[in-house]
């Protein structure tokens, strides 16, 4: 026992995931594919069901545990139903079979907007349309063509749920709520003297926040859908990472005391931080809490705006006709915490309650917190409704090159044509240099394997006995190291399976490796043009300019934000077209993003477009937020002017935050004549935020806060 224990230890772990994974799926296709095929002889049935569970077991990367793959399955049965009916009614002729292919093959690769679970299935349902779209124009085996892909999803999904259980990560409510709790820890402690994080706090601190990025968040655990609940997952996400930032960079009270009313606002922060991670957990929701700081918050703000009062018991502070500026800079970073801590509350409501949330909400910010599931659809698929979307890109990609495919095995009448279309399929990517380099190793691949199975349907002949027994290793094989080896033994190793199959469903010479070959060189030959002609760079190009985007408008708030603070006139309430059109611009910035940590870096490329080697992509997404926030929070309520020096300080201050977001928006996406130097890592002027007017009130110190962390923002993102 302890040398078979031995020797499963020293299997690399990514055989070991990939073979769990070939097991469950050569049981379930080798089950279905023999049951129709030799116990009732229905062959139709029993390549549908041996492709329904290659198509969503194999082709498909579905994230998550056997058990989310399964629920998602589920799910997803009345929709591969719909495929097979569909494409076997289109196969009628030609032209409706294309112009299917077209429309049926864009909306499945634009779900991939929904979540990284429905991108995942996406090349998996690509597969069960593309099957019955072929030639014979058969509706009369429409019964057997459901019946197969029925029973081989079933199979899947018992296999998926049953076999080889996987235990399941974090999921990111439960990281959400330890950071949450990790926040509420270190409020208290600055709540009480020394007032101060100690190292060990502050590690603890910067560990819960980054257990919250993307990167570090398996896929199928990030809240990506278009829902209620994920989106405000991810808000409440955003304010626990941004809470922890504001609790570690609290300057330490001057004189060593708080002031009045900070020992209040930041208990009661950590008992709405508290209370949040509790409701993560399938809680209460933090109603009371939420209130407790709201009051505590308000009279902070009133208490910072006005004239210092007698000092409370225990507060230590002396009279003084006014708060000094290190006091009131201090309150500011207060009441920063305090507003990220307010968001973190409805948010994580939301997040588990939905629309029966019971935490008040502010509109502007929470607007979807009473909306159905097809308006907040509905939302995101306008929200990527344009060329700027790499989800629209991608979608536009995939489908014209499958309509292409579609039409040359159409007019040409390719034998197994559809093995074109799955090589254009497999083989596309969203980048050409990549889509180059992963055709080259396929069809390296698809020869090798195409030698091998001319040998040995030269020497065996049709004797189905041989091919029966052998399909089922190497249907092993080739699911555990396909996916570890790369493309080229994926597509080798899958030439041989599928000529193990057609061997034993109808007679079949060395030719069948031929027609193979021929196949997946159109393929890929359609793949690669498309990939040339329809944005070939990916989202390297676009990340660069969705970031600049973003910046710009950013730059436009933050403009507007400082001169209706200052009384000049202008404003950027919530709502306002200015606002609606930064968020969308963090939108179309996040799904850049998350396209862009799964591509490789492209190959060539002008030097004049590369963008600085190590931008903080996560940075200029956070830059936006706070932004967004910062302004809704220093507009709304009203309030008053601030005298001509106080003015005349924010003006210039958010001129320069603005000008400095143009000039790294330039550099991330410079055009054609934009002038080329360096952007300063610090920002030359930066002392300005250091110097107070005599006499400023507390909204210039909290404007003048939100400026200089906007500044440390674009700072990170200059890097390079």
């Amino acid at each position: 026992m302890g040398g078979h224990v031995g020797v499963v230890r020293r299997i690399p772990a990514d055989y070991a995931a990939s073979g769990r994974h070939a097991v469950r799926v050569t049981l379930v296709a080798a089950a279905g594919f023999y049951l129709f095929r030799y116990g009732l002889d229905r062959p139709i049935a029993a390549t549908y069901a041996l492709f329904a569970s290659v198509a969503l077991g194999g082709l498909a990367r579905i994230p998550g545990t056997g058990r989310q793959r399964a629920a998602l399955m589920l799910h997803l049965l009345p929709v591969c139903w719909a495929l097979v009916v569909v494409g076997t009614w289109l196969s009628v002729r030609t032209w409706t079979a294309v112009v299917g292919m077209l429309a049926v093959g864009f909306a499945l690769a634009f779900a991939a907007l929904g979540g990284p679970r429905l991108a995942g299935a996406a090349p998996g349902l690509q597969l069960l349309y593309i099957l019955p779209s072929f030639p014979p124009y058969a509706p009369a085996t429409l019964g057997e063509r459901l019946l197969g892909t029925t029973t081989g999803l079933a199979l899947l999904v018992a296999a998926e749920a049953l076999v080889f259980p996987e235990p399941r990560p974090p999921s990111y409510r439960a990281r959400a709520a330890h950071a949450a709790r990790t926040a509420a820890h270190c409020a208290t402690l600055l709540a009480e003297p020394p007032h101060t994080l100690s190292a060990a706090d502050l590690r603890a601190a910067q560990e819960a926040g980054w257990a919250l990025r993307s990167r570090t968040v398996p896929e199928a655990e990030r809240p990506a859908g278009p829902g209620v609940h994920d989106r405000a997952l991810a808000h409440a996400g955003l304010a626990v990472r941004t809470l922890l930032n504001r609790l570690v960079q609290l300057p330490a009270p001057p004189g060593g005391h708080p002031g009045p009313g900070v020992t209040a606002v930041l208990h009661a922060v950590a008992r709405l931080a508290t209370a949040s991670a509790t409701c993560l957990s399938t809680g209460p929701p933090p109603v009371a809490p939420h209130r407790e700081l709201r009051a505590a918050r308000a009279h902070l703000s009133a208490v910072s705006a006005g004239p210092a009062p007698a000092p409370a018991a225990g507060d230590g502070n002396g009279p003084a006709p006014f708060f000094p500026p290190a006091v009131l800079r201090r309150y500011a970073a207060v009441l920063e915490i305090a507003d990220a801590a307010l968001l973190l509350g409805p948010a994580a409501d939301l997040a588990v309650h939905g629309r029966h949330a019971s935490v008040e909400t502010a509109q502007a910010r929470f607007w979807y917190a009473g909306c159905r599931a097809p308006v907040l659809w509905w939302h995101r698929v306008r929200g990527h409704a344009g060329r700027r979307s790499v989800f629209f890109q991608n979608a536009v990609r995939i489908a014209l090159a499958l309509t292409a495919a579609r039409l040359v095995a159409g007019v040409d009448t390719l034998p197994h044509g559809f093995w074109a279309m799955l090589a254009t399929l497999s083989l596309t990517r969203t980048t050409m240099g990549e889509t180059w380099r992963i055709i080259r190793v396929a069809l390296a691949g698809t020869l090798a394997g195409a030698l091998v199975v001319a040998a040995a349907l030269s020497l065996v002949g049709t004797d189905t006995e041989v091919y029966a027994v052998v399909l089922p290793v190497w249907m092993l094989i080739g699911f555990t190291v396909g996916p570890v080896k790369g493309v080229g033994w994926a597509q080798g190793l899958f030439t041989v399976l599928v000529a193990l199959v057609f061997a034993q469903l109808g007679p079949s010479s060395w030719r069948l490796a031929e027609a193979r070959l021929l196949d997946v060189l159109i393929g890929s030959a359609i793949g690669a043009v498309f990939g040339l002609l329809a944005w070939p760079r990916g989202a390297h190009d676009e990340m660069r300019r969705a970031a600049a985007e973003l910046l710009r408008r950013a730059a436009e708030i933050v403009v507007a934000t400082g001169a209706s603070v200052a009384g000049g006139g202008l404003s950027a309430p919530s709502g306002e077209p200015g606002h609606r059109s930064l968020q969308r611009a963090i939108i179309l910035a996040e799904s850049a993003y998350a396209q862009f940590q799964s591509e490789p870096t492209p190959f060539g490329g002008p030097p004049r477009r590369t963008a600085p080697r190590q931008v903080d992509w996560q940075a200029t997404l956070m830059a936006g937020h706070h932004t967004l926030w910062g302004s809704e929070w220093l507009l709304e309520p009203p309030r008053p002017a601030l005298g001509p020096a106080a003015a005349e300080s924010v003006g210039g201050l958010g001129d320069r935050v603005a000008g400095r977001m143009l000039l790294v928006s330039a550099a991330l996406d410079p055009g054609g004549d934009t002038p080329t130097g360096p952007v300063p890592v610090i920002d030359p002027d930066g002392k300005r935020f250091a110097a107070e007017p005599p006499g400023a009130p507390h909204l210039y110190y909290a404007t003048v806060s939100w400026l200089g962390s906007l500044m440390t923002d674009l700072t990170r993102i200059a890097h390079n």
